[in-house]
């Protein structure tokens, strides 16, 4: 090779780009034709996309905490306190940058942040689903994740996003053997949502197994093992630190808001009480059929041999999405980042011919688009 042969050649970044262009297209495209949706669906409705994606639910306390910092806090009727501590800083942090160097108002900036984390994610899917199962099943994973009945969520100004980007680059450096990577990103995860737990244990336990076969350690992995912990104990421990109750701060503000861990007794519960009525039987059915699935397309993830660090970290989303108390409502958004569920779906989809899948999904797409469209107008995201 000559030395003008090197300087034209693409870089490694450069060919990673082009190898993941289709899948980024794609999901940019699905993404696309949600929002469109809801722009024609809010037209008819005589309410602002714009408001729903931007100034709705929780995206209303992320611009809080851009804006004004924490120590915000709301008292209902009950009793129960609602404090901004409950939320992570990192997407705050990153709305007052874009809005620092730019004219974005913070609540734009949520979304922009958000728009190009969820490209990140889609890049970051496609490329664990790659490395494992080869190019079509990478752009078919990110497909999938982009046509989620709750994928208009990742247009929002939402953490679910940015949490999910780092998670799966996190996990995609465990695969890769870059140690400190996965500890860097796993340590923003941490700093973005508290199920970046997930991503700490799936680092852990990989290293551990690591440890046990090869018999010695990696002083990079090592490095990694510390790093992936220190975004999320940073925060947890400054809000026992600024509520005065130590350890157990960050956990009462979360009880504040009526969320905590009870194996999932809440949700049976609430699922239960469903069938009072033959409306209510039929989505407490559809909610028994929701986590059926959910839960056979894990095992089918155990069956098929999934790597380790991928079955940790899509079990703890999971279990922490399906067995915690709160907000039901919130649960399928919850559990959006366990995108290593969509892989063996991926992988079918790969085997089909291109027009086969191209039209499942396009039609799968269409459903989501719309649904989206009628969800924001209707309950959202809590």
């Amino acid at each position: 090779m000559t030395d003008l042969d090197q300087r034209l050649s693409p870089s490694p970044a450069g060919r990673a780009l082009r190898r993941a262009a289709p899948a980024l297209l794609v999901y940019a495209g699905v993404r696309a034709l949600g929002l469109a949706v809801l722009a024609v669906w809010g037209a008819a409705a005589g309410k602002s996309p714009h408001t729903l994606l931007s100034a709705r639910w929780d995206s209303l306390w992320y611009t809080r905490v851009a804006e004004h910092g924490y120590g915000w806090e709301v008292t209902l009727p009950d009793g129960s306190v609602h404090s901004n501590l409950a939320f992570f800083p990192l997407l705050p942090w990153l709305e007052r940058l874009v809005s620092a160097v730019s004219p974005l108002s913070f609540a734009d900036a949520g979304l922009v942040v958000s728009g190009l984390a969820s490209l990140f994610a889609a890049a970051g899917i496609f490329a664990i689903a790659d490395r494992l199962y080869g190019r079509r099943a990478g752009i078919c994973a990110a497909a999938l994740w982009a046509v989620l009945p709750v994928g208009i969520v990742q247009s929002m100004a939402y953490s679910e996003s940015l949490f999910t980007a780092l998670a799966a680059w996190s996990l995609y450096a465990v695969l890769s053997g870059r140690w400190v990577t996965a500890g860097l990103f796993a340590s923003l995860a941490g700093l973005t949502r508290p199920v970046g737990a997930a991503v700490v244990a799936a680092i852990w336990v990989a290293a551990a197994v690591r440890m046990h076969r090869e018999r010695r350690a990696d002083p990079r992995m090592i490095l990694g093992v510390v790093l992936a912990p220190v975004g999320a104990a940073a925060y947890v421990l400054w809000v026992g630190h600024r509520t005065g109750d130590g350890l157990l701060g960050y956990l009462d503000v979360q009880a504040g808001w009526g969320n905590g861990f009870d194996f999932g007794y809440a949700f049976a519960r609430f699922v239960g009480e469903k069938f009072t009525s033959v409306p209510g039987a039929l989505a407490g059915l559809g909610l028994i059929v929701g986590v059926a699935l959910v839960v056979w397309l894990y095992v089918l993830g155990v069956r098929r041999k999934q790597p380790l660090p991928l079955l940790v970290y899509s079990g703890i989303v999971v279990a922490l999405a399906l067995c915690a108390a709160g907000y039901f409502g919130s649960k399928p958004r919850l559990l959006m980042p366990a995108f290593p569920l969509l892989l063996p779906v991926a992988v079918a989809l790969a085997r089909l011919r291109t027009s086969r899948s191209a039209l499942v999904l396009g039609v799968v797409a269409v459903a989501s688009a719309v649904y989206g469209a009628f969800w924001l107008h209707g309950s959202g995201p809590p």
